[in-house]
């Protein structure tokens, strides 16, 4: 059958000489794999642009629950980038939240919810000025919907966020997996503010990135098999 959706195109990868197959995390359907024809070939039908990492795609699609890949019959934009293109620093960030999205987004089950938070994320990163701080909101928000939102508050009482029970405590817990007390101010100020304020939480080059690791680190205590990120490397470069 065919079905109509939105969809966030996360990966794509040759399969000949002019078809490519890409992964999309679909509205609908979740995350699929969809093999199209003819894009790499002159007067092509659907435009290879379209299916770059990060487009944002009204698709149609041959759909079968027994197949892990089927065929993509038609793609638009749903939304067209009007500065990510042209600007390192946006395009850094943006590749580097589809690339947390595609570490953690599994299975073919809908999440509508999801995917309107991812793209979300990508329209604001094109549309506003301010995205300093937002990949590490991103993180801190994505966590939310994966089930490991950091609890508690931090303040005098509780200054130190353990990283294994995912909560602000009082003192250094007895496993090494903890942030002292700079770092954990600095990660409960951003997960506290909106993503249209990530700009208003202050801190230097150098404590940007080291919360950026400790969150990759905060991932991989929770989300079995997580996987290395080499995109923020490049992202602590640009946004440096």
């Amino acid at each position: 059958m065919l079905i109509k959706t939105r969809g966030i195109v996360l990966k794509t990868k040759k399969y000949s000489e002019t078809s490519v197959i890409v992964d999309v995390f679909t509205e609908a359907r979740g995350l699929r794999s969809y093999i199209i024809g003819g894009v790499r070939q002159p007067k092509a039908r659907v435009s290879a642009g379209l299916l770059q990492v990060m487009s944002l795609v009204d698709i149609v699609a041959y759909h079968r629950e027994d197949k892990d890949l089927t065929r993509l019959k038609e793609v638009k934009a749903f939304y067209a980038y009007r500065s990510i293109p042209f600007d390192i620093r946006k395009g850094a960030v943006g590749l580097f939240l589809i690339e947390v999205a595609r570490s953690t987004i599994q299975g073919h089950e809908e999440h509508p919810a999801l995917f309107d938070f991812l793209a979300d994320n990508l329209i604001f990163l094109d549309e506003t000025a301010t995205f300093s701080n937002l990949h590490l909101h991103f993180l801190l928000a994505l966590s939310g919907h994966l089930g490991f939102f950091p609890g508690g508050e931090f303040c005098g009482g509780t200054p130190v966020f353990d990283m294994q029970e995912g909560l602000f405590i009082a003192g250094q817990p007895a496993h090494p997996y903890w942030l002292p007390e700079r770092m954990s101010q600095l990660l409960c100020q951003v997960r506290d503010v909106s993503k249209e304020q990530n700009g208003e939480v202050k801190m230097s080059r150098e404590e940007r990135r080291q919360l950026l690791r400790h969150l990759l680190d905060y991932y991989r205590l929770h989300i079995g098999g997580f996987p290395e990120i080499h995109s923020h490397q490049v992202l602590e470069e640009v946004l440096a």
